[in-house]
């Protein structure tokens, strides 16, 4: 498979596909509250998927049982939903999830507290979506792809957090996976240079201890090493010549986004 360059055809799809998947997550995010089941929280998700004429990308993808993988505390990735684990206060949950409209997929996590969570937990979630735009000011025509790797590395590093180095980022369009892999962490070359029209998932995935991971008998879920609490931003962006257009938020999270691009130039400064 080889990098693709959307035509505007293209690229509408996908921002219906976005939009969308902002929406959902979103809501699903809502209806969160201690007590329910991770299983309840992937039919939500499924509900919220459907109820918008798409399909969940990632339901029996490669064998996958679910349409959200839902990932509690220590749980990096790919936690798969079950009736008999149940949210608790305190808890932090990683949801990860995609959509297929028309042929066309988005794919984007966010990392969500269930009620009141600690101070380095709250801290966790919110420099974990820092770090991706950290890297997104890189995602631009003519950078290279690597630039937004080292940009990721580097803020997560200033809180001595662990950046998950086994699992990375991706092209997206009409498969959820496509080349090029885009890694969060600092690579020895600036990589291949961006072109309008690509299409990118970017997805930090930091941890509070090591980066170093294990992986479930399951085949599926991945933990830190050390039983950490580990965050996961990631949203679909496509790149043009004026900068990055993030595909997967909302309309209100897209009015914020110039604000925090203020809050890490300032930090910069």
């Amino acid at each position: 498979m080889r990098i693709t360059i959307k035509s505007a055809k293209e690229i509408d799809l996908m921002r219906i596909a976005g939009r969308i998947l902002g929406r959902v997550h979103k809501e699903l995010a809502a209806e969160i509250r201690p007590g329910m089941s991770t299983f309840e929280i992937d039919r939500i998700g499924e509900e919220l998927i459907r109820s918008y004429g798409c399909i969940p990308s990632f339901l029996n993808y490669q064998g996958f049982p679910a349409s959200v993988c839902v990932s509690v505390n220590d749980v990096v990735v790919h936690g798969i939903p079950s009736k008999k684990q149940v949210v608790k206060e305190g808890d932090i949950i990683s949801l990860d999830m995609g959509v297929i409209y028309k042929g066309y997929h988005s794919d984007a996590a966010r990392t969500v507290a269930v009620g009141e969570v600690s101070k380095q937990a709250a801290d966790l979630i919110e420099r974990t979506k820092l770090s991706f735009f950290a890297g997104m000011r890189y995602a631009k025509a003519g950078n290279r792809l690597y630039d937004i790797s080292a940009a990721i590395h580097e803020y997560a590093d200033r809180y001595g957090y662990g950046v998950v180095r086994d699992l990375v980022g991706h092209g997206i369009g009409t498969h959820m996976h496509e080349p090029p892999e885009v890694p969060n962490f600092r690579q020895r070359r600036r990589g291949m240079r961006l072109f309008s029209g690509m299409t990118i998932a970017v997805e930090p995935m930091i941890n509070m201890g090591t980066w170093q991971v294990r992986w479930s008998k399951d085949g599926w879920t991945v933990r830190t090493a050390d039983g950490a609490l580990s965050a996961h931003y990631e949203n679909t962006i496509l790149i043009t010549q004026d900068g990055p257009e993030i595909l997967s938020i909302t309309e209100e999270e897209e009015r914020d986004i110039h604000y925090i691009l203020d809050m890490l130039a300032r930090k910069r400064a």
